[in-house]
């Protein structure tokens, strides 16, 4: 008999203190897609020196409205750092976008970032540059071996609370002050 996986898809990797690397230190990741293929995800808490404006500007995009050009791009993990990624809420698909649930989606083409340019896009909205991938069986040791926590995503947490404050954010969602762990692991 196999033993079901945990699907973590649409759920916040939060790193423990403990993590030792430095691609993750003090990261809330939110899992993509989990399979027997592994795992995919982006990093929802590191922000780039690069506001959208500026990275839409170098695509030869235009965007007029000042909320959207001000708003930060964020690094989404240390593979495929240059290939953008739009974390955005809504039910509406665009030429390559990837479901997390029914109201959460990843998209992956041009024709996104001229909508958003346009007011078209999705309401909220994460631009991201990189992401996050795990061989099969790679995160599921990762959380036995105490490098993550792990929670069910939630809206605040991915589009209104502040970069600096959703790694905590995310463990009291699970009722855990991440500041008073410590940085050793234990095993029962």
């Amino acid at each position: 008999m196999t033993q079901d996986i945990l699907n973590l898809r649409n759920h916040l990797l939060i790193a423990m203190p403990s993590m030792g690397d430095p691609n993750f230190d003090h990261t809330v990741s939110l899992v993509c897609q989990h399979d027997e293929f592994g795992a995919f995800g982006v990093t929802i808490n590191r922000p780039l020196d690069m506001t959208v404006g500026e990275l839409f500007e170098q695509l030869d995009i235009i965007v007029d409205n000042p909320h959207v050009a001000g708003q930060a791009a964020l690094s989404g993990g240390p593979v495929q750092a240059e290939q953008g990624f739009v974390l955005h809420d809504g039910g509406r698909n665009w030429d390559s976008t990837l479901r997390i649930s029914d109201d959460l989606a990843l998209t992956s083409s041009r024709d996104i970032l001229q909508d958003i340019a346009d007011g078209n896009g999705p309401r909220h909205f994460l631009l991201v540059l990189g992401c996050a991938g795990w061989s099969p069986g790679q995160l599921e040791h990762e959380i036995k071996e105490n490098t993550w926590l792990t929670c069910p995503s939630v809206t605040p947490i991915l589009f209104d609370m502040p970069y600096a404050e959703r790694w905590r954010g995310a463990a009291m969602t699970l009722g855990i002050d991440v500041n008073l762990l410590g940085i050793a692991a234990g095993h029962a």
